[in-house]
């Protein structure tokens, strides 16, 4: 039978001895923390010296933090199961039976604004700090509420007062920043978590009591402090009275060639009954070529010439690996020993195949998204519409502040599924 070294296991053992971080852990080991992750691959060999060495460090035996792989398999299964068994909708023919009014908080580029819209609802309100991005909303939506202000200070002052009198709030919206905060397992009030974003989320969730809510977030947020800050927010909303179930869902499903991947959080006010169904998939999942067709000329940034000879030997679909060995060892650097896939790196999109997910940068070494056939990075229509923008959606700032906020917001397709989904729940609650 096959070991690999359970890292839960090491991790809790890591907790118990006040270890806070694998860099701490690394340095008692007295070697690199990409050492130390090489070691705790699943890929690895766990009977080697160095094995002896972490279980001294530890103070553990050798099997107390081994492994099957069928039984790590087998709990890999099991943590699905943690996500919320929903049934499917299909939204093909969904529309809103009225005009639902709602609240985006963290608003960005419009990204998630425009889909909601594109799926029936009405924006009283949005609220973003960054200067570009509430330009942006103002520039393609002039009748939107963009409220250009601290978070912090639109929860304080009360939501209530940026927005419409007597207006009544069906839905809020946004993406909050993930901060740790481990109070799992413990009965929490709202305060508990005060001064994180998503207190101040929550916070206007109270004041509003809208029907239902939308939290989306990366997908790291389920593992994110072993779980524990997930766990959390889901038990002070529902100990704010709402009804809470959340699924990762993939972007490329819904319209978007890209293979973006989303935590979408979604609550229920209790004295709603008709339970929130997840918007069932498309049948056809779009590849870059249906994304790239005559996109219009803009702006984009350049490779250095020294990174263009080295990324034009590598073909479409292909990434560091299929340089010659001295040419990646060079341009991976200490990356080229570290272990691990980095299939990031020099990395060249195909055509058939959906794009990566775009980083605030489409040339960052570590994620990098390189033209099929052209050595350049992707032009910011090129961004927009792998985002599945339409091309009369502008972006204010400069070229490195449109690749930002394109980068940075939900895809507009993904976001009018997910608000199809929710408009048939509204739909539903109205009878």
């Amino acid at each position: 039978m096959e070991y690999v070294i359970d890292k839960n296991e090491v991790h809790a053992i890591m907790e118990k001895k006040n270890i806070k971080t694998q860099s701490e852990l690394a340095e008692k080991l007295g070697m690199t923390k990409n050492q130390l992750s090489v070691i705790l691959s699943a890929k690895s060999n766990p009977l080697k010296s160095n094995y002896q060495k972490l279980c001294d460090v530890l103070e553990v035996k050798p099997m107390n933090i081994m492994i099957s792989k069928d039984k790590l398999e087998k709990k890999k299964k099991e943590k699905v199961v943690y996500e919320s068994q929903l049934e499917f909708v299909d939204i093909e023919n969904v529309k809103a039976k009225r005009k639902y009014n709602s609240v985006e908080l963290f608003a960005g580029a419009g990204g998630l604004a425009l889909g909601l819209e594109l799926s029936g609802f009405h924006a009283k309100g949005l609220v973003e700090i960054d200067k570009y991005a509430a330009q942006t909303l103002r520039v393609n939506r002039p009748k939107w509420n963009v409220i250009e202000d601290d978070i912090v200070e639109v929860s304080e002052n009360g939501i209530k007062n940026y927005l419409p009198k007597n207006c009544i709030i069906d839905f809020v919206s946004g993406g909050y920043p993930c901060q740790a905060f481990s109070y799992a397992g413990h009965k929490l009030g709202l305060d508990d978590v005060r001064g994180t974003m998503f207190f101040y989320f929550a916070k206007v969730i109270e004041d509003l009591n809208p029907k239902v809510f939308l939290a989306e977030n990366v997908k790291g947020l389920t593992t994110h402090d072993g779980g524990k800050t997930l766990q959390t927010m889901i038990s002070i909303y529902e100990n704010m009275g709402y009804k809470v179930t959340w699924n990762v869902l993939k972007a490329n499903n819904y319209g978007v060639a890209q293979k973006r991947e989303r935590v979408v959080i979604i609550g229920v006010r209790n004295d709603i009954s008709v339970p929130y169904c997840l918007p069932r998939e498309y049948d056809y999942k779009p590849v870059l070529k249906d994304a790239l067709v005559n996109v219009p000329k803009s702006v984009g940034e350049t490779y250095p010439e020294k990174k263009r000879k080295v990324l034009e030997l590598v073909p479409a679909g292909g990434y560091w690996r299929d340089l010659p060995e001295n040419i990646a060892k060079e341009y991976m650097g200490k990356s080229y020993y570290s272990g691990g896939g980095r299939t990031g790196m020099a990395r060249r999109i195909s055509w058939n195949e959906p794009s990566l997910t775009l980083t605030c940068s489409p040339a960052q070494k570590q994620t990098e998204r390189c033209h099929p056939e052209e050595t350049r990075p992707f032009t910011v229509r090129e961004y927009a519409r792998i985002q599945s923008f339409p091309d009369d959606w502008e972006f204010s700032g400069s070229m490195g502040q449109q690749y930002k906020q394109i980068g940075n917001a939900v895809p507009v397709q993904f976001a009018k599924a997910v608000g199809l989904s929710i408009i048939d729940l509204l739909n539903k609650a109205e009878g």
